[in-house]
């Protein structure tokens, strides 16, 4: 059976790394994908061949096409770092046979998501169980991993409670459920309060909104009462940095995304030497290669668990075919209602 050598894709208008510092959100997609016919990577030993079933958009993704992510673009390629589909065909070597017809969660390591068909690395692929949704399977890797981590550095330094901002995300409902069933108390920061009910469902200590005047005092208490040591922050902005400052000694600031276009002032930071505090950032594609093997499938079964017996699910905000994706993406992005999800 003959296999597609050129696809359907979002295509990389740009090479390489942008010139300034971009936003978190572009302000428009259409200089920077367009909707084209694209040319599929010839298979090499170890990889496969992937239809595209859905694919989501992350701030990660949001960042690449930018110019503003830890590796180059290259135009002309689809972007995508994950998505679900089943396996056509493989170059062999490595166990790549094994997963022909295989319905699989992949990173975008050779070819990207956003696109009808993919090249990806073999070892990189999940084999999903039958039980498990193509919406979570889609965004199995990411947020899920991320969240594992960032929790088990939580527990690795001692505490049993941490300060979460973005919380409202998917990512940091992610967390939130994973904290409630590991007996951590999260903290939540939010800038709305339409989520603050929901985050109390899935067990936040704390609901604090940034927006409200009383955010500084409210947020002061809460310190006070539960001496949170980890801020997980994916938003770098001068409330992360206030927030921060004023957590206890031997506080680490984790940062692992970069949500505002405000950088924050380092107002005190004495405290790193006087209160032994400490920043630092968390970049999955390093952590992830970095795990032992084994550690690697546990968290796997880990996350496919937790999907299928309802622990944790993927909302969903907006399904777009890539026809509509340039023109789409970005209003979905601001109803702010769950993730967004391309499909072919």
């Amino acid at each position: 059976m003959a296999h597609p050598s050129r696809t359907e894709a979002l295509a990389l208008r740009e090479d390489g790394f942008a010139a300034a510092p971009t936003s978190a959100v572009p302000g428009r997609l259409d200089t920077l994908v367009e909707h084209r016919e694209v040319a599929l990577p010839a298979l090499k030993p170890g990889q496969v061949l992937i239809e595209v079933i859905m694919a989501p958009v992350n701030p990660s993704d949001l960042f690449f096409i930018q110019g503003s992510y830890g590796q180059p673009r290259v135009q002309g390629q689809a972007p995508g770092f994950e998505g679900v589909g089943r396996v056509l065909a493989s170059g062999g070597g490595d166990g790549a046979d094994a997963l022909i017809g295989a319905r699989v969660a992949f990173l975008g390591t050779v070819s990207g998501s956003w696109a009808a068909h993919a090249v990806g690395d073999a070892a990189l692929c999940i084999p999903l169980r039958d039980d498990l949704r193509d919406e979570d399977g889609a965004a199995l890797i990411v947020n899920p991993l991320t969240a594992l981590a960032l929790l088990e550095g939580v527990r690795a330094a001692g505490t049993d409670a941490f300060i979460l901002n973005a919380a409202g995300s998917q990512l940091g409902r992610l967390m939130l459920a994973l904290a409630r069933d590991q007996g951590l108390k999260a903290l939540t920061v939010i800038r709305r309060p339409d989520d603050a009910e929901a985050l109390r469902g899935l067990g936040a200590a704390e609901v604090l909104v940034s927006s409200d005047p009383g955010f500084a005092t409210q947020a002061g208490a809460a310190i006070r009462a539960h001496k949170p040591r980890v801020l997980l922050d994916a938003v770098g902005d001068q409330g992360a940095a206030d927030l921060f400052f004023a957590m206890p000694a031997g506080t680490r600031w984790v940062s692992y995304g970069k949500m505002s276009d405000d950088a924050p002032r380092l107002s005190q930071i004495g405290q790193l030497i006087f209160m032994d505090k400490r920043i630092e950032g968390f970049w999955l594609s390093r952590w992830l290669p970095a795990a032992p093997p084994e550690r690697r499938a546990a968290l796997v079964a880990e996350v496919q668990e937790r999907f299928a017996t309802g622990a944790w699910e993927t909302r969903i905000g907006a399904r777009l075919k890539l026809t509509e994706a340039v023109e789409g993406i970005l209003p979905a992005l601001a109803r702010g209602n769950g993730k967004v999800m391309l499909t072919p």
